[in-house]
């Protein structure tokens, strides 16, 4: 035990908490090496103060001899010389022993804690079994604890712990050795515990102290630092990191507060100036040497930081965050930088970039040493900074030492350098042996100019290549850029070159524009000393034109363009063509006219607005745009003057170019061709179809040409004429211009010679040897010039053309190439039913191709029956004849078939073909036109549609034997007419028919959408009438506001057929027996009376299925009684056949059984009688003459689809029995089966149609229904 109690306590990662032994130190040996072993074996959890989480930890003691002088004196705070635990150690098994010698030494160390203040203490007892074997009159081990406890343990009798034989390997030895391990722990713990919140206490006391005079940080620092040491001790290094950043941000806080006007007196001690500038040190664990330069209040700022970035940075290895180290390392050497400068510490120049760069290697080589290889390469995002500030920090030093130059350096900076590598100081022995150390970098790189650039580059190019692989491509361009300056001072333009082009593409595409501006200076500079004329001259013009330079600077560039652009040449034709982007932009093109259409031969101007960059007026020789020509395909301009409107033009004919900065267009070459898209139609030559579409790019062979190509077509070596006259295009010229700074306009005089598309694809100025060219006109700028045939089209003035009245239609003739001359005239051939009205006083009007009028002349028309010629007026080419004509299209009557009638032209006319527009209910009429033109070989075949402003349909009405013919007549035009001279006639003529009319008034005004309704009774003296009527309704109509017009014709003609009644209908419904009135829910008797009122006519002799029974005819009929309104049930058979006989008042009677379902006045059923029509071949069994069908789906074969709706009713309620098989139904279709027939209107009268019965309710009073009509 003798070395561990004169080994010295030192401040080192071994630390561990202290436990002094008293006793008996032998047996304390024995136990030392098995105690020391197994006490950190079992964590145990430690539970702090102030709610912070609890903690897993495993304790580890240093056990020392027990001494007076360890114990702490009074105002002694120090935590790691701190004896947390005191032990006494004994084997006492005899009274005697006890009494004489052990008792006595217990009770003097208890004094001297008690003297001390110390209450941590722990009495061990250790059993022996060699000893109870040796004396036969000791006392039990019982005894011997409790004396100790009476003695010394009255009130802790935990403080006492009795130990079997440890070193024996029973089961009752581990148990023992086990509790007094867990005993131990926890008294250590608890020690530990007690203590450090005291001491926190303290130093949070002290803390709260620093707003008093005399407060002192170096103090502060040291006490909370020892919290930190003790963290550490016990391998907390989270909260050992803790204390560190806390004083950390403590002392920048002051700082600061410094720098605001307010600072502590304890910071002058820092505020020394600079004398040493070795950097950090970061291979041991703890800096003594600047640890006690801070205790004496000595050390400097750079000494405070150094030493505390040194403790965070070993702690954070410990806690395995490498990364982190890198990342607060560039903090702190950005921030001692900074505070340096608030602090205004007296600095050598040159020392602080010297600490610097020795910082930022020292830490590199630090994180190198923990870190294999392959993390280093997966984590150069984190130690790329460091190499970036190192390679600053050399170079800034190679300047100041005259390291850069090309002479090398002079005598003051060969002192300077001899006074910065004297404040390094000597090698620090942990770095002596390593040949890469930061102290021999920086010594070397110092000494000679070769030295420094070979140090300078190999930083670089690590830092560059670091920033590559992790895709920092910013960041790697910058220090590119650092290193073209350091070519550029070297000399070496070339190189310096490169490394600007590659940040001048970061800058530009990101649009930095003050940095684009600086690079471009640089890049100026270099192609100035390497000679690159037209890259200086194109670097020139967009320096020129950079608003971030003043006017000298701005004039400047100007004035070696304009130089060189004047200097005499010995090969004249070759110029150095450049960007226009540059030297002005173009903003505004303006087309006169604004459509941008001509037609060959008129004028069109063009009007640019362009904005000169430079920043003085500027005379160019002339200003030329090529404009590229395309024939016009035949049928892709459908129309003339009035065709599509470009795409980017305005209403006025204005083309606005979008405005961008010169600075951040590329320095040596224009963009990227932009597409030029065209639409593609393909229409039909005859009439004007479209059959198909497409897009084009017409110019595809600048965007698939290679991006690394060295002559660009963008970028042309010769002159303008040979740049724009390539492919054949035409140029607008202008000469001898003045382009002032700001906007300008230059107006050309565009071709039209020809009909095609023309495109403004590039723009050039020439100024001497200098042409600026615009390589591609964007947006896309076009005007046409077409060549157009002649073309009619006929329109009428209104929506729709009405028939049978006068309609106004527009004729225009669009002239085209075409000159119409004297005597030209126009061949109209119509029909018969439309002819073409006209006046003496027809005038026709004259426009321009943009619609002005030009002048009015007569038209002369001459007409006869189917032809009409119009003779022109004299018209030039390219212009528009416009004149109105009145056609007259007459109303058809009753659609009749008539002969093919033949036009003059030999094309065969048919009769107009009336359809319906289904949106607005007229019927219309198309009517063709041909006309021959004076411009064409061919008849032109025009189409006019007219409709019928009314739809006129009839109806035959009963009465008895009485009839009437009513006639509705329908406005469904959007025009109000008067309707006069309704008249009726037969066209037969028959002697005994006549038509009395019964209409009041002569004229009526019908409006839109309403009906006008006539009746006529039909008087005839025979007892029969013919079986068939042919007769014309006729009426006049007028417009309703134009009264005073002659009015129109119209008629209607329509046939009856079958007009006579042959039979009357009645029925009577009958209360049940003993009942006045029928009441609802009760049986009620029905009484269907058929009676023929005619002989039989010829129609019926003639027919074949009338049969002669007895001498007498007879025909069957088929009656059906059916509710459709769900007021009557029907009991039994609902429907059935009957025999009658055609004769004059042949009545036959069917009763059958209803019952009403209401109660209330209620309609009689309906009743619905039928031709019966047997099959031809002869029946099975004759059916009973009287008898109902058993089955009414007998009614339903072979009938046509138009009577379905009518009878579906046919079905009766009382029918029971149906077609249940398959079989039987496929049999039914495989025989003739019989059908109904239906008769014509006003052949049969019913006349108990509108009759109504009295129906009483049920006797049931709970339930009443009422059914009201």
């Amino acid at each position: 035990m003798e070395p561990h109690e004169e080994k010295p306590i030192i401040y080192t990662m071994e630390n561990k908490p202290i436990v002094t032994c008293a006793g008996d130190q032998t047996l304390f040996t024995g136990l030392y090496s098995l105690l020391a072993q197994q006490l950190p074996r079992e964590p145990m959890e430690w539970r702090r103060s102030y709610g912070r989480a609890p903690k897993m930890i495993h304790l580890e003691a240093n056990f020392v001899q027990f001494k007076e002088e360890l114990l702490p004196k009074e105002g002694n705070k120090a935590l790691l010389t701190f004896p947390f635990l005191h032990i006494y150690w004994t084997d006492c098994c005899d009274t005697e022993t006890y009494k004489a010698s052990v008792k006595e030494d217990m009770q003097r160390w208890q004094g001297v804690l008690r003297l001390h203040g110390s209450s941590d203490w722990l009495i061990v007892v250790v059993e022996s079994d060699g000893k109870k074997k040796n004396k036969t009159n000791i006392l039990p081990r019982t005894s011997i604890m409790d004396k100790i406890r009476n003695d010394f343990c009255n009130k802790q009798s935990d403080r006492c712990v009795a130990l079997s034989d440890p070193l024996r390997e029973s089961t009752r030895s581990q148990e023992s050795w086990s509790s007094f391990l867990t005993k131990l722990r926890t008294l250590l713990l608890m020690s530990f515990t007690k203590n450090l919140g005291r001491f926190e206490d303290d130093m949070r006391t002290l803390r709260e102290k620093r707003t008093e005079p005399g407060w002192s940080f170096c103090d502060y620092f040291m006490v909370q630092e020892e919290l930190a040491f003790v963290f550490e001790m016990l391998q907390q290094y989270e909260d050992a990191l803790v204390q560190y950043d806390e004083l950390d941000a403590l002392f920048t806080q002051y700082v600061l507060n410094f720098g605001a006007g307010d600072g502590a007196n304890w910071l002058g001690s820092f505020c020394q100036p600079v004398r040493s500038w070795n950097g950090l040190l970061l291979r041991r664990p703890i800096d003594m040497e600047k640890r006690e330069l801070i205790q004496r209040s000595e050390a400097s700022l750079l000494d405070l930081r150094s030493y505390l970035f040194s403790r965070q940075c070993t702690l954070l290895i410990f806690l395995q965050r490498p990364w982190e180290v890198t990342q607060r390392a560039l903090e702190l050497l950005h921030n001692c930088v900074q505070e340096l400068r608030l602090l205004e510490v007296s600095v050598v120049q040159g020392a602080l970039d010297c600490w610097v760069f020795l910082s930022c290697l020292e830490v590199l080589h630090r994180i190198e040493g923990c870190c294999d290889r392959a993390q280093l390469e997966a984590n150069f995002s984190h130690t790329v900074g460091l190499w970036t500030y190192a390679t600053e920090k050399l170079k800034s030093l190679g300047y100041m030492c005259g390291l850069v130059s090309e002479n090398g350096p002079n005598s003051e900076e060969l002192n300077r350098t001899v006074d910065l590598l004297a404040g390094l100081g000597a090698e620090r022995p942990e770095t002596a042996n390593s040949p890469q150390s930061p102290y021999k970098k920086l010594k070397e790189a110092l000494s000679s100019v070769e030295s420094f650039e070979k140090h300078y580059l190999e930083l670089s190019h690590a830092a560059l290549e670091m920033y590559r692989a992790i895709g920092r491509m910013r960041s790697a361009r910058l220090v590119g850029k650092s290193l073209a300056e350091f070519y550029m001072r070297k000399g070496d333009a070339q190189t310096a070159q490169t490394f600007l082009l590659d940040s001048l593409k970061s800058y530009t595409s990101e649009g930095w524009s003050l940095p684009v501006t600086h690079t471009r200076k640089q890049i100026a500079e270099c192609q100035k000393q390497l000679q690159q004329t037209e890259d200086y001259l194109q670097t020139s013009a967009l320096l020129a034109s950079d608003a971030n330079l003043t006017d000298e600077e701005r004039k400047h560039y100007c004035q070696e363009i304009l130089t060189f652009a004047n200097q005499a040449s010995e090969n004249k034709d070759q110029r150095v063509a450049l960007s226009m982007s540059s030297f002005a932009q173009l903003r505004e093109l303006r087309f006169q006219p604004a459509a941008a259409t001509v037609h060959v031969g008129a004028a069109l101007q063009l009007e640019l607005r362009l904005c000169s960059l430079m920043p003085v007026p500027v005379r160019l020789e002339q200003v030329a745009a090529s404009v590229h020509f395309s024939l016009e395909q035949p049928g892709t301009r459908p129309g003339p003057v009035g065709s599509q409107r470009r795409t980017g033009v305005s209403p006025d004919g204005t083309v606005t170019f979008p405005a961008t900065s010169p600075s951040y267009g590329p320095p040596q070459s224009s963009a990227a061709a932009a597409l030029e898209l065209y639409e593609m139609q393909d229409r039909s030559p005859s009439d004007n179809t479209l059959n198909s579409t497409g897009v084009m790019c017409k110019n595809v062979h600048l965007l698939l040409r290679s991006n690394d190509s060295t002559t660009s077509l963008d970028m042309p070596r010769g002159s303008a004429s040979a740049l724009t006259m390539e492919d054949g295009a035409q140029m607008l010229k202008t000469n001898d211009v003045t382009l002032l700074p700001g906007s300008n306009s230059i107006v050309f005089s565009a071709p039209s010679m020809q009909a095609g598309t023309y495109t403004l694809r590039q723009l050039c100025a020439t100024v001497g040897r200098v042409q600026f060219v615009l390589p591609h006109i964007y947006p896309i700028v076009q005007y046409d010039v077409y060549s157009q045939e002649p073309q009619l089209t006929i329109e009428p003035l209104t929506d729709n053309l009405l028939a049978g009245l006068p309609q106004r239609v527009k004729f225009t003739i669009v002239t085209g190439h075409y000159t119409v001359k004297k005597g030209d005239a126009l061949q109209l051939t119509n029909s018969t039913s439309m002819p073409i009205l006209h006046s003496s006083s027809c005038s026709a009007c004259i426009l321009s191709s943009t619609e002005e009028l030009v002048g009015e002349a007569a038209l002369s028309i001459q007409a006869s029956e189917k032809v009409t010629s119009i003779s022109l007026p004299p018209t030039p080419p390219y212009h528009i004849l416009e004149f109105q004509l009145e056609v007259l299209c007459h109303i058809p009557p009753s659609p009749t078939r008539a002969e093919s009638e033949r036009l003059t032209n030999g094309e065969v006319r048919h009769r107009p073909k009336s359809r319906t527009r289904y949106n607005s209910g007229m019927a219309s009429i198309d009517q063709k036109v041909s006309i021959d033109c004076p411009w064409s070989i061919y008849s032109i075949l025009i189409s006019l549609t007219f409709y019928t402003p009314f739809r006129a349909k009839h109806s035959l009405l009963s009465a008895g034997k009485r009839k009437y013919i009513q006639v509705c007549l329908q406005n469904v035009s959007d025009t109000n007419f008067c309707i006069a001279n309704q008249t009726l006639t037969e066209l037969q003529h028959t002697p005994s028919l006549e038509l009395l009319s019964l209409n009041a008034k002569s004229r009526q005004l019908v409006y839109s959408k309403q009906c006008l309704y006539s009746l006529w009774e039909m008087k005839w003296s025979r007892e029969t009438l013919p079986p068939c009527l042919q007769c014309v309704f006729n009426a006049s109509f007028s417009p309703a506001d134009a009264p005073d017009t002659a009015l129109k014709p119209y008629s209607y003609e329509f046939q009856l057929e079958r007009v006579s009644t042959l039979y009357t209908v009645k029925a009577d419904i009958q209360p049940a027996v003993g009942e006045e009135q029928c009441r609802a829910g009760s049986l009620c008797r029905l009484e269907v009376s058929i009676t023929r009122l005619t002989d039989a006519t010829e129609a019926e002799r003639e027919d074949e299925e009338a049969i002669e029974t007895e001498g007498l005819r007879t025909t069957k009929l088929m009656y059906e009684v059916v509710d459709n309104s769900s007021h009557w049930a029907v009991c039994g058979k609902s429907s059935g056949l009957v025999s009658m006989p055609v004769a004059a008042m042949a009545t036959h009677k069917v009763q059958m059984e209803v019952m009403p379902l209401f109660a209330g006045k209620l309609p009689f059923p309906s009743i619905k009688v039928f031709k019966y029509l047997p099959h031809t071949a002869p029946p099975m069994t004759q059916p009973d003459t009287d008898s109902c069908l058993e089955n009414d789906n007998l009614s339903l074969l072979d009938k046509g689809l138009e009577d379905q709706a009518d009878t579906a009713s046919l079905r009766s309620r009382g029918s029971v029995h149906s077609l249940g098989s398959s079989d039987h139904q496929q049999q039914q279709r495989s025989v003739p089966m019989p059908r109904l027939d239906p008769f014509s209107p006003g052949q049969v009268f019913n006349c108990s149609l509108t009759r109504q019965v009295l129906v009483l309710p049920s006797t049931d009073d709970h339930v009443l229904e009422v059914n009201v009509t």
